[in-house]
């Protein structure tokens, strides 16, 4: 599973974070593997898996 690193940047401006969100178009791979770069992601406040559920459709029963 795989997400463009143009997707992850653009939701980190739409939260406002464009510090982070230049940082992460530096430090991210073109495509990146939210179970892999996960400690990368939640440095930039990031939760792999709910870019996942985001972006991949990750289905899965909901969390209460």
């Amino acid at each position: 599973m795989q997400i463009d690193k143009q997707q992850i940047i653009d939701l980190l401006r739409q939260q406002g974070s464009h510090d982070q969100a230049a940082q992460a178009e530096s430090e991210l791979p073109q495509q990146v593997d939210p179970a892999e770069q996960s400690g990368l992601l939640e440095r930039f406040g990031l939760n792999p898996q709910d870019l996942i559920g985001r972006f991949l459709g990750g289905g899965g029963l909901p969390k209460f």
